[in-house]
């Protein structure tokens, strides 16, 4: 814990003050710690029990400090690592690079070691250094960033993104072109959080540090930002809140009426219409809820089908 709380002392003193940020003992502490985040023994994020209890019982980094982002299920956010990341692209250049035929220009490598780190990305599937994948994850033609923490055993299908310093749990489907969100400023921000356990699907945009709890299940199309409306409408009148998604309910995506001066108009909600059990944890059986509103289905579509590998 001590060389922890180091790095984010010396961190912090060259976020403060950037005439440090070039100083030998701050590069290190940046390299330090980007490549501590990418091997996954320390992340962005953590539900706040972890954080009480320390990290070492999951890695051998020990807990840095950090502040609390509010909610049922808390999580601490440590801003301290959100600036290495940000010290560290203004201390690195951009080079060439190749992979067969393609060529790139970036300041940050890709992950490396992906079969000792047991690992499946499929072609062109790409995860930057600072990252961490957990044994079992399968990474399709999609896109991690840099602070992002993935759970073991999630599947990112095709063409969905993982945003910086996003925080992904273990067991979750991120179905085919969702869109999660980064966030890197200003430090402190609460990233995107998705528990364990969660089925996100096809074309869903996560954004604005919200909070999808564990064994939530969203239709395809939602679009969840801090403001969006979550309504449950399971009960006589709808009870509306926004930025997260309760533990185990099922939602979808839906309309809400909002005055503006020039009148009345339908904006994008949330939906909450179930709650997982058993029987609708099966993937089978949560698309058959889903498609019992006509909402999802679009013109010659049969609903929501959660993306394929």
């Amino acid at each position: 814990m001590s060389d922890t709380r180091n790095l984010e002392r010396v961190i912090t003193a060259a976020w403060e003050d950037r005439a440090l940020a070039t100083a030998p003992d701050a590069r290190r502490a940046v390299e330090t710690t980007i490549d501590l985040l990418d091997r996954g023994k320390i992340r962005v994020a953590e539900p706040r029990g972890a954080a009480a209890a320390g990290l070492e019982a999951a890695s051998s980094a020990g807990a840095p400090r950090g502040a609390v982002a509010g909610g049922a299920s808390a999580w601490v956010v440590h801003g301290w690592m959100q600036m290495a990341i940000l010290l560290y692209f203004a201390q690195r250049e951009a080079v060439v690079s190749e992979a067969g035929p393609l060529a790139f220009r970036d300041k940050l490598p890709v992950k490396r070691d992906l079969e000792r780190a047991q690992v499946r990305v499929v072609p062109p599937g790409t995860a930057r250094y600072g990252s961490f994948l957990a044994p079992g994850v399968v990474l399709m033609p999609g896109y991690v960033n840099i602070g992002a923490y993935v759970g073991a055993g999630t599947m990112i299908d095709t063409w969905a993104t993982v945003g910086s310093c996003a925080q992904i749990g273990s067991g979750v489907h991120l179905s085919g072109g969702v869109g999660v969100g980064g966030v890197l400023e200003p430090p402190q921000s609460q990233p995107v959080i998705v528990e364990d356990g969660a089925f996100v699907g096809s074309r869903c945009i996560l954004v604005e540090g919200v909070h999808v709890e564990r064994g939530a299940a969203l239709g395809a199309g939602c679009v969840l930002t801090a403001s969006t409306p979550v309504v449950d409408v399971r009960g006589p009148e709808p009870v509306v809140e926004r930025g997260r998604i309760p533990a185990g309910c099922v939602a979808i995506p839906g309309v809400w009426p909002k005055r503006f001066p020039a009148g009345e108009f339908a904006t994008p909600c949330v939906l909450v219409i179930g709650k997982r059990g058993e029987s609708t944890a099966r993937k089978p059986r949560l698309n058959e809820m889903l498609r019992e509103f006509p909402l999802l289905d679009g013109p010659g579509e049969e609903g929501p089908r959660p993306g394929s590998a």
